[in-house]
């Protein structure tokens, strides 16, 4: 199991995992032309905070405190992201006639909103991030985006752990 990879290693491996499912999230934006709703965005930022701190760890090469350090940092990324994808999972299930209707796009409240209004907007959710334009083996985007958070937050924790006692 991956607990058993070296915690530079694994701190590499998820630094590459992210910048892979950006790419895709990517792609599937400017290729696919699916655009993101504001929950994806926040997904996005969470695969983001990942990664850096994540390859910040595999260029360091740190001792068992700077690895508990980095690992805390991934997994606080990945509690955030897996909220997030979470919260839009739960949008994506409620029946047509409970969905919120579709509100300003994210641009638009970052311009004209304080900063804590549009993420309060954000997390109330809008009709298009009710919508489910993807998916692969009949789980949606943010369904695997929960699972990967969730992944990449036990894994980290294992690896953590391990190499800590063995120490």
């Amino acid at each position: 199991m991956f607990i058993f990879v070296r915690p530079r290693i694994w701190f590499l491996a998820v630094a590459l995992f992210c910048v892979s499912v950006l790419a895709y999230a990517l792609y599937v934006q400017h290729v696919e032309f699916l655009d993101p709703c504001p929950l994806c965005v926040l997904q996005r930022v969470a695969f983001v905070w990942i990664g850096v701190f994540a390859l910040m760890a595999a260029i360091h090469g740190p001792g068992p405190t700077g690895r508990a350090f980095y690992g805390a940092l991934v997994m606080l990324g990945a509690a955030a992201g897996a909220v997030i994808a979470g919260r839009h999972v739960w949008l994506q299930g409620l029946p047509p006639d409970q969905v919120p209707d579709c509100g300003m796009g994210l641009n638009y409240m970052l311009d004209t909103m304080p900063f804590a209004e549009v993420m309060a907007q954000v997390f109330y959710g809008s009709g298009e991030c009710a919508t489910i334009d993807w998916t692969f083996m009949g789980l949606s985007m943010p369904s695997w985006t929960l699972i990967c958070y969730i992944g990449l937050g036990v894994i980290t924790l294992g690896v953590v752990v391990r190499a800590r006692k063995m120490v």
